[in-house]
């Protein structure tokens, strides 16, 4: 991976394999300040789009890392906050569909579809993804803490507009807290929204890694499994991410942390995702703790390692 400012990775993902991600916002930009951000809490709420990083560098860096490299499952428009606030996010993914076979996958909370111009940006990926865990005001408010501007009608209505409009795979992630949106009839209403909005794939998702809040509670994968019976079609579970494993792809200090950078990982995931010895993993990883690049989240009993960087600016914006 070259010297790149907006791209990184390929970094692992549990639904879709190596992702290179395309990030076009500031740190934690996001119009959402959802409980179980992996990423933490929102330091900039917003819901105005405006060009964040400069286009035409993005898409420099992705003509050159084509060249270079180009190998990943995916370019995925994802990254430190919501793609879509980006003014000409679209431009970036007709850039991906016209110069490269790997498909083009947006990631997004939803929040900016009730807009025509972000529908029809949108359109350009190969693959959605949509996010719906509450059914209503003031679920969404608990669970996803929205910009003052935003409701849930405008969330439920834009997905639906969106749907009628896309002729590319449309996939819905249903975030499922412990307390907080998961009991059986609270999944059965998001269930029934879901059905109108008549998703592709439906993927329930939980706290498997460091959320935003230490209260944002993770469900057993035997009550997920239940649950997955409410959705039509029925809903899967995204189990731990198991990579799949593609030669040319460097394990080094560099590539570890870069991963890092964007998500928190055991030493396994680590270990899986360069194919990698654990005894090697811990090489690294005692690289970059000793030189304070990272740091060590716990999740029950599970360890997680993570980029100090985000978490230091992260908190100091609270």
């Amino acid at each position: 991976m070259g010297d790149f400012k907006y791209l990184f990775g390929p970094v692992p993902s549990r639904r879709f394999g190596r992702s290179l991600g395309v990030d076009l916002n500031p740190y934690k930009t996001c119009s959402l300040d959802c409980v179980f951000c992996q990423l933490g809490r929102t330091t900039e709420k917003t819901v105005i789009r405006k060009e964040y990083v400069p286009t035409d560098v993005v898409i420099s860096e992705l003509k050159e890392w084509l060249k270079t490299d180009g190998k990943a499952d995916y370019i995925t428009l994802s990254g430190s906050g919501e793609p879509t606030l980006h003014s000409r996010f679209g431009e970036v993914l007709q850039f991906i569909r016209k110069n490269s076979e790997i498909p083009a996958l947006l990631l997004t909370n939803g929040t900016t579809l009730n807009l025509p111009e972000a529908r029809e940006a949108a359109s350009f990926a190969d693959i959605v993804k949509v996010s719906l865990s509450a059914w209503d005001q003031a679920s969404y408010r608990w669970v996803n803490r929205p910009h003052p501007q935003l409701s849930f009608d405008q969330l439920l209505e834009g997905q639906k507009a969106f749907r009628a409009q896309f002729k590319g795979e449309l996939w819905m992630e249903v975030f499922l807290v412990g307390g907080m949106n998961s009991m059986r009839d609270d999944v059965r209403k998001i269930a029934n929204l879901a059905k109108q909005i008549d998703p592709d794939r439906i993927q329930l998702n939980t706290s498997v890694r460091p959320p935003a809040e230490d209260f944002a509670a993770a469900l057993s994968k035997e009550q997920m499994e239940r649950l997955t019976l409410l959705f039509e079609p029925r809903a899967e579970v995204i189990a731990e991410f198991k990579a799949i494993h593609s030669k040319g792809v460097e394990a080094n200090q560099e590539t570890i942390f870069s991963m890092l950078q964007r998500r928190p990982c055991t030493a396994d995931q680590i270990a899986d995702v360069f194919d990698m010895h654990l005894n090697e993993v811990s090489k690294y990883i005692g690289i970059l703790m000793r030189s304070d690049q990272i740091h060590v989240e716990r999740k029950d009993s599970t360890v997680y390692y993570a980029a100090k960087n985000n978490k230091e600016e992260h908190d100091a914006h609270v």
